[in-house]
């Protein structure tokens, strides 16, 4: 694929995923379930959100810690829409919108207390994201991350065949994985199916076909089109194999 071709798939992406109320699986209960277990947590946190989106997530630990929260993407649009959604809530003075990439946040930030990251450290991987954050974090702080697991075993082909680029893991192997890499576990659960629907599945399938009529013979854009429905027929199929998978885990 060309420079441009690679630009034009990125605009259709974005054009998808722009102003939808998520921009991947989670809901407000599981953030609120994985933030009670940060139960050494200081009054008012250091907050790093990486990979934030339009920031649901970031809204909710913001009400949640009375923390001052960082908020780090690559996608200004994104931010943009945090900003908005920070300042109708009067959380405006405790989020702050960067952008950049987790792939070269600065060295010499200050110490945070709790990283976040909903469904975005696959970007940088699973163990390169655990050690690389870990300078990041003040001694005793926190990293709470979801990532796509495998659920069970004995995985049907289909859907081991459609993930085969994303090399998921099991939960027993990201458990010895955050170990290794300096952290002990404070607790871990598989976000519910209706977190795939409800804020992302169901309003992502909805905008499919608009968005299909507008590329009609664009090649490009109707692959990208047909393999998000497919991923969505998948999870349909097979959602009791694979998931998201909440992992709460404490620097060692």
């Amino acid at each position: 694929m060309t420079p441009e071709e690679k630009a034009h798939r990125k605009n259709v992406f974005f054009e998808l995923f722009d102003g939808l109320p998520r921009q991947g699986p989670g809901d407000v209960e599981s953030t609120k379930r994985a933030f009670a277990m940060l139960t050494t947590l200081p009054s008012r946190p250091r907050i790093l959100d990486i990979g934030c989106g339009p920031g649901a997530q970031s809204l909710e630990l913001a009400q949640l810690s009375d923390g001052d929260i960082t908020a780090i993407d690559t996608h200004e649009s994104f931010l943009d829409e945090l900003s908005e959604r920070a300042r109708h809530a009067g959380l405006a003075d405790r989020i702050t919108v960067r952008l950049e990439s987790m792939l070269e946040f600065p060295i010499g930030e200050p110490p945070f207390d709790l990283i976040w990251a909903e469904g975005s450290i696959y970007v940088i991987g699973f163990e390169r994201g655990l050690r690389e954050w870990r300078r990041l974090l003040e001694d005793d702080g926190y990293i709470a991350v979801t990532h796509l697991s495998w659920l069970t075993s004995n995985v049907p082909a289909e859907p081991e065949q459609f993930w085969v680029e994303e090399k998921i893991l099991n939960v027993e192997e990201n458990l010895r994985i955050m170990a290794e890499s300096g952290y002990r576990a404070v607790g871990h659960f598989a976000l519910p199916t209706s977190a795939w629907w409800n804020e992302y599945y169901i309003p992502l399938e909805e905008r499919l076909p608009g968005v299909r009529m507008r590329y009609v013979g664009d090649t490009i854009a109707q692959s990208l089109i047909d393999n998000i429905q497919k991923e969505i027929n998948l999870y349909r199929d097979y959602s009791k194999y694979y998931g998201y998978e909440f992992y709460v885990m404490q620097k060692a």
